[in-house]
């Protein structure tokens, strides 16, 4: 089963979407298996977190900024704004796909993680993310 979210962002930072997640892993009725998760995009990624402590996620944003900072005067891909090259790094040092084991009905997640898209570019978008389901 293969379907297609929708995640619409306001900001840089990290968006949980474990919930849509876990619906789409829930219609397709498997007992075993994989989900899959990728996004379409160059300017985004995803990442399983902390989902218990917000300021986790704050801190992480932070450090990523601190390392991959707007304005570098070494980046010449800037058509799209001082946001465009940090950006695609940040996407490049994170991830655009995630696998995640389906035992009895449901993704095999710890207590305390959550799946993100971690939107790095600072105006809003509509993200794309395919979640595929097999087993």
């Amino acid at each position: 089963m293969v379907r297609q979210l929708s995640i619409r962002t306001t900001r840089q930072g990290l968006v949980e979407i474990t919930g849509e997640v876990e619906d789409v892993v829930s219609e397709a009725g498997l007992k075993e298996g994989l989900c899959t998760v990728f996004v379409q995009h160059t300017s985004a990624s995803l990442t399983i977190q902390e989902n218990a402590d917000p300021s986790a996620r704050r801190d992480l944003e932070e450090w990523m900024n601190r390392h991959v900072p707007e304005n570098d005067p070494h980046f010449t891909h800037t058509m799209e704004g001082p946001d465009d090259m940090p950006s695609h790094i940040k996407a490049a040092l994170t991830a655009t796909s995630l696998g995640i084991p389906i035992m009895k009905g449901r993704m095999v997640l710890g207590t305390w993680q959550g799946i993100y898209l971690w939107e790095h570019r600072s105006s809003p978008h509509t993200r794309r993310v395919i979640v595929h389901v097999s087993g």
